[in-house]
């Protein structure tokens, strides 16, 4: 059975909020109103790369709002030190549009490097549980190679392992398919049962109609974002 866990807990809300882009010429205002409960896996379909970069940027606090408030595990992000919103951060996984390595450590360094910094457990029990993750997702195991010399498959998926290595509350997914759909939707999908299972919450971005089109996927909510305001639709 899926995502078994009841819903009660809120991993992350946002409460009548606006983010307002003043990079143009005009201002552009989005006005986000959303909770994410444990269990949950929530569709969200943007048009632009900078919408869904954006969204997930501020899901993750990165992104401040110009109005009302989002909070992950009840803390609202904008009143948090920058220490208390980086420690938070080591519950998140993540799964990158633009990949975010880097480039001179080798990927399985890139792979290890947040829950390094986020977490006690030893370094053997982490390359353990990649290595696992890796054999899942199609990967021979952790590589040592630089991301550079290795192909956008490969890296696809070693972005994923990334994202659900240590047991994260939150995983948001930027296109976590982007190219090599068939090859992993099978281990994703197995990736995001079990985090459902253990109480964490699921959001996956995605510009794809197929995508979102898509009634195999376990989907509890479907978002769209419909001038300017994010709101929740039926398939």
């Amino acid at each position: 059975m899926t995502a078994t866990v009841k819903r009660e807990r809120v991993i992350l809300q946002f409460d009548d909020t606006v983010f307002t882009d003043t990079s143009g010429a005009v201002a552009q205002s989005d006005e986000v109103s959303l909770s994410a409960c444990a269990g949950d896996l929530i569709l969200i379909r943007l048009a632009r790369l900078d919408q869904t970069t954006g969204l997930a940027d501020a899901c993750a606090g990165i992104l401040r709002p110009s109005r009302g408030a989002v909070r992950f595990l009840g803390r609202n992000w904008p009143e948090l030190t920058p220490d208390q919103a980086n420690a938070l951060r080591g519950r998140i996984g993540r799964v990158f549009k633009t990949g975010n390595w880097v480039s001179h450590l080798s990927v399985m360094d890139n792979i290890l490097l947040h829950q390094r910094h986020h977490t006690r457990r030893s370094v053997q029990r982490l390359c353990e549980e990649a290595g696992e993750l890796s054999q899942k997702f199609g990967l021979p195991g952790l590589s040592l190679e630089l991301p550079g010399d290795c192909t956008a498959g490969d890296l696809r998926r070693a972005a994923c392992v990334r994202a659900f290595l240590g047991r994260p509350l939150l995983i948001l997914l930027e296109e976590p398919t982007s190219g090599i759909f068939l090859e992993v939707i099978s281990a994703l999908m197995g990736a995001i049962r079990d985090a459902r299972d253990r109480g964490a919450a699921v959001i996956w971005l995605t510009q794809k109609g197929l995508i979102w089109k898509d009634q195999t996927l376990p989907v509890t909510r479907r978002y769209r974002l419909i001038a300017g305001r994010l709101m929740e639709v039926t398939p």
